[in-house]
């Protein structure tokens, strides 16, 4: 798992779209946080990271299945999976190197952000006037969002050797799966347990500083089963 997880990674640095993904994603919520006036927290007039904490899941939502989506599709397509699957390294090893290999690009681009913290801190009336701890809950739920996106995107890819299919399949499941169920609860006359389904219920949940062991549970288990059907796929062998 080790060998394939410092293989995909170094692809990413090794080529563009490492550094792409980190770089849009960082000016993306970058603009959001500081520049657009409709959601810049200088405008706003409140020292918090809500903007951040609002629209950064959807920035993810577009970018993590562009990560992804060559995981499986790209080896599909140029017939090199079988002979990864020759090497002495388990199904197991292969979907989990490759997931990590996402998630830890996904931790790259949010550690710059850490910033925007001290930035803030600075800014409070009084200074230091900060909810420290929603945000540290909020960055708590936003790794583990990434974490569930990127088990997404690996499933995604799994299913298809072409790229483009792989990157919609992803968007879709990671857009219905964070705002998709929190929708459809509001058209329920009673939504609240469709709700708790999505992933926003308890990324909000963590956003509020309370640490719930539901909540933590809620995304190890989904992100296990899309990792789950990944390797189900694979060792079908059915591609």
């Amino acid at each position: 798992m080790t060998r394939i997880f410092l293989k995909e990674f170094n692809a990413f640095l090794d080529s563009l779209i490492g550094y792409l993904v980190i770089g849009v994603f960082l000016v993306a919520a970058g603009l959001l946080m500081w520049v657009f006036p409709e959601t810049s927290v200088l405008d706003y007039g409140y020292a918090d990271m809500d903007t951040f904490f609002s629209f950064g899941p959807f920035i993810l939502i577009f970018l993590v299945p562009a990560i992804t989506m060559r995981s499986f599709a790209e080896e599909r397509k140029a017939r090199t999976l079988e002979l990864l699957l020759t090497k002495p390294v388990t199904d197991w090893g292969v979907v989990l190197g490759k997931f990590l290999a996402a998630f830890f690009l996904v931790l790259l681009a949010l550690v710059p952000t850490i910033t925007y913290c001290f930035t803030l801190y600075q800014l409070g009336d009084p200074q230091g006037n900060l909810d420290a701890p929603g945000i540290v809950g909020s960055y708590m739920g936003m790794v583990l969002l990434g974490g569930v996106f990127c088990a997404i995107g690996i499933f995604a890819s799994s299913l298809t050797p072409n790229q483009v299919v792989a990157y919609i399949i992803a968007a879709f499941l990671c857009f219905f799966f964070y705002s998709g169920l929190d929708s459809l609860s509001q058209l329920l006359q009673d939504g609240t347990w469709v709700r708790q389904f999505g992933v926003t219920y308890h990324y909000e949940s963590l956003g509020r500083g309370l640490v719930d062991s539901r909540d933590l549970v809620y995304f190890f288990s989904l992100c296990g089963a899309m990792l789950l059907g990944a390797k189900t796929i694979l060792s079908s062998r059915s591609w």
